[in-house]
């Protein structure tokens, strides 16, 4: 028989306990560890495979279009949430009337105008219409600009010479350049407003018998953006006068930076005027790095109010209002509630506090600021308080770097700035003016990736700064740009382009 191991003499009940406890410990920081994998490998199979909508609840209402006025518990009761469907109106849409008509006629043969009971000739009663549409590609064409030149006739024959005085030509874009206004509008609301690369727009013109390379197509774009350079600035001194600012970043890759590696990351930051705005702005600017004194240096002693998301750099701006998103509030808690199998819970609730607040906007949205704030203070400041009474106390039962207690940490850390919206009708509730802007960089991007250099990174954030501005004032782009590129050359350097800007004598509504 097997003799029985004796436990290691000397060991006191203090050591035991103490070396019980070392194990508990090590235990507990591996399970939190493995819990933390896994929290992170269903956050990846959460985006890549789940719907990215921020819909609540699965199935049910919009965030943003929420009807759910009903004081949510503060216990772990779920509360009841409402479904509401939207139906869209079948059917064919009309064809847009401010486009071009071309009208063909068709009529009876001469030999069918006679009535087959009666044979006595048929006499015209009326038309009978319909529409279709015809889409013309790309057409290329060349200007061919032949200047006339005259001379003195009187002066040749006295043989004292004679000046010849040639018919002056309209200064152009870019001078010896083969590219037309239409041409470089053309290619920069491909790019910029369309998210087409270089390289696509260079077989699409091909196609049609123009060779172009990629890279005149770029110098094109960089001395484009060098002539829409005063817009940008005027729109960025009427952006300064606004109450409110919109702020944000988005990644851009640049290749060719001074010491530094061509995978690094820099950045276009964006700033936009606020929603209810009667002259709509929204500018890009990029720098190579996420440092606070780049977006100091933009707003320039600006005293306004700002609203962000919680990065650090923004909340370091000086004599500034800061303003908190709720919406990246509430998408944490999304977050959580994606990662919950059952769907339920504390997220939920949550969400549900978050949604009686866009129902509150959803209500003064029409109203003027003075109304729209006395509706907040009425509606909105107890759901607030209620709200921020659950939080503190979810916060005592949660782990901090569980998902949901990663929500619940955000929106207490960011609690002053969420709350203060409701001051004053003027503030938005959220960052999604701006987050909407940013949209368009980002599909754009997929599609080129990257800026060779500097100078096409900063081009790129003036013409996404006009083209965005044009999309916020309803102006189509092309008509916009052909217009401008036209004026710009014949006035003098430093005039004033106040006139220019997209929202003053708007030339064509989209």
């Amino acid at each position: 028989m097997q003799k029985e191991l004796s436990k290691p003499t000397g060991i006191t009940p203090e050591i035991q306990a103490y070396s019980d406890s070392l194990v508990e410990i090590t235990s507990q920081k591996y399970e939190a560890r493995i819990a933390d994998m896994w929290e992170q490998f269903r956050r990846a199979q959460a985006k890549r495979y789940l719907p990215q909508s921020e819909k609540f609840p699965a199935q049910g209402c919009l965030f943003n279009e929420a009807e759910q006025l009903n004081d949510a518990p503060v216990d772990n009761d779920e509360p009841e949430t409402e479904t509401i469907t939207y139906t869209r109106k079948r059917g064919r849409k009309p064809i847009n009337p401010d486009l071009p008509r071309e009208v063909i006629e068709h009529d009876l043969a001469d030999s069918e105008k006679v009535c087959s009971c009666c044979q006595s000739p048929l006499h015209a009663i009326g038309v009978e219409t319909s529409e279709q549409v015809e889409i013309i590609p790309k057409q290329v064409k060349v200007l061919r600009h032949e200047r006339k030149k005259y001379a003195c006739r009187h002066c040749e024959q006295q043989g004292t010479g004679s000046k010849v005085v040639t018919a002056a030509m309209p200064k152009q874009p870019l001078p010896g350049s083969i590219a037309t206004t239409g041409t470089l509008a053309t290619v920069a609301v491909s790019k910029y407003a369309d998210g087409l690369p270089l390289y696509r727009i260079e077989k699409e013109l091909s196609r049609v018998g123009l060779d172009i390379q990629r890279t005149t197509l770029a110098n094109w774009m960089i001395k484009t953006s060098e002539l829409l350079s005063p817009i940008y600035q005027s729109l960025h001194q009427a952006l300064l006068k606004e109450p409110v600012i919109h702020g944000d970043e988005t990644t851009l890759q640049v290749l060719k930076e001074p010491n530094k590696k061509a995978e690094s990351k820099s950045y276009l930051w964006a700033y936009a005027s606020p929603e209810h705005s009667l002259t709509p702005v929204t500018l890009f600017e990029y720098q190579p790095g996420r440092a606070h004194n780049y977006p100091k240096q933009f707003l320039d002693k600006y005293a306004g109010s700002m609203m962000t998301d919680g990065y650090s750099a923004w909340r370091m701006l000086d004599n500034v209002q800061h303003l908190g998103c709720w919406a990246h509030a509430r998408r944490k808690f999304k977050d959580a509630l994606d990662l919950s199998p059952k769907k339920t819970g504390q997220a939920k609730q949550a969400l549900s506090y978050i949604q009686k607040l866009y129902a509150v906007e959803k209500k003064g949205k029409n109203l003027s600021s003075d109304e729209r704030c006395q509706l907040r203070r009425k509606e909105a400041v107890p759901i607030l308080t209620t709200f921020y009474v659950w939080l503190d106390k979810a916060a005592a039962s949660l782990l901090p770097k569980s998902p949901m207690g990663k929500a619940v940490s955000y929106a207490l850390n960011q609690w002053p700035y969420l709350k203060r919206y409701v001051e004053n009708g003027l503030y938005p509730i959220d960052n999604n003016r701006v987050e909407r802007e940013i949209r368009p960089v980002a599909v754009g991007r997929k599609a080129w990736l990257f800026s060779d250099t500097q100078s096409g990174a900063n081009a790129s954030a003036v013409l996404f700064s006009i083209m965005l501005t044009c999309r916020a004032n309803n102006i189509e782009p092309y008509t916009y740009l052909k217009h401008v590129l036209t004026e710009l050359p014949q006035r003098e350097p430093g005039s004033d382009v106040s006139d220019l800007r997209p929202y003053s004598n708007k030339p064509v509504k989209s």
